[in-house]
């Protein structure tokens, strides 16, 4: 008895179609969660993404790893992405590098109160201060939550900074009323960029998720310490010729007045040091 062949609908197959263009013509796909991510944010988004030349494309998860099964014959190492077809997938299209895409889709971003049984972002830290709560039950809440509080001036005043749930953990309803009652808001809403492919390779968005100043600095730090290695070890290039140079002349130049070598760049230098030495002995000599 032959096998039975499973049936791929003509809406199915049109999809595929419609998306193998797409991703021969741009180098920078990525994939994204839009799980908790409302409607007409969304559209926001697409529309804001849009004009920056991103496109989103969205279907069902059987479809999108076809598509990017099938887009591994134009572009190698594509298929890798269905390993991170999570949630509720779309598949993001772009031509600026993995980093710009990235950083393009964290802008579009925004804060949001935090609800019973979302996981934590990152950690969630309750930080010391006054709060605009009257002295009463608020106080043994905190405590349950292990924040220590006390009362200042008629108000209920956090001690210190406390880390109330780690990153990756459930956050319980009890922590859930009390960060919207001190106004934290530690979600956010919009796009969750999961991974991007360039050119055979994947990266993760944690490896996006780049701190520019931070990065420049860096740059900046190693600059300096391989320029004053350059310097120490006399290695000259674009950078440290002209410095070498300047250095080894007023190094040469004392060499030559200490010495009294009467070079051309010292002569003067010399006669007036002989000068001023012969006028001392002349003083010393009508005494």
């Amino acid at each position: 008895m032959a096998a039975h062949k499973a049936h791929v609908s003509a809406a199915k197959k049109q999809a595929v179609k419609d998306f193998a263009s797409i991703v021969k013509d741009f180098p920078i796909i990525g994939v994204a969660n839009m799980e908790n991510l409302p409607s007409a944010q969304l559209l926001r988004i697409r529309g804001s993404l849009r004009e920056n030349g991103v496109v989103i494309k969205m279907t069902k998860k059987r479809v999108l790893k076809i598509i990017l099964e099938e887009g591994e014959k134009h572009k190698p190492g594509l298929k890798a992405l269905v390993d991170k077809l999570t949630g509720m997938p779309a598949l993001i299209f772009a031509k600026d590098n993995p980093f710009k895409l990235y950083k393009t889709i964290q802008s579009r971003k925004s804060s949001a109160p935090a609800k019973a049984g979302q996981l934590a972002p990152r950690d969630i830290v309750v930080p010391a201060g006054p709060t605009p709560f009257a002295p009463g039950p608020i106080i043994s809440e905190l405590a349950q939550l292990k924040i220590k509080a006390g009362i200042v001036n008629g108000k209920v005043e956090i001690k210190e900074d406390a880390t109330v749930v780690r990153k990756g953990e459930a956050i319980s309803a009890q922590l859930s009323s009390i960060l919207m009652r001190l106004n934290i808001q530690p979600m956010e809403i919009g796009l969750d960029l999961v991974a991007v492919f360039e050119k055979g390779a994947v990266f993760d968005a944690s490896l996006l998720a780049v701190d520019e100043k931070a990065f420049i600095a860096k740059i900046q730090q190693a600059h300096t310490e391989a320029f004053n290695l350059a310097i120490e070890c006399a290695i000259m290039n674009s950078a440290t010729t002209e410095f070498l140079l300047g250095k080894a002349f007023t190094e040469a130049k004392a060499v030559a007045l200490e010495a009294a070598i009467p070079a051309p760049e010292v002569l003067d230098e010399l006669l007036a040091r002989a000068n001023s030495q012969a006028a001392s002995v002349e003083g010393l000599i009508n005494k």
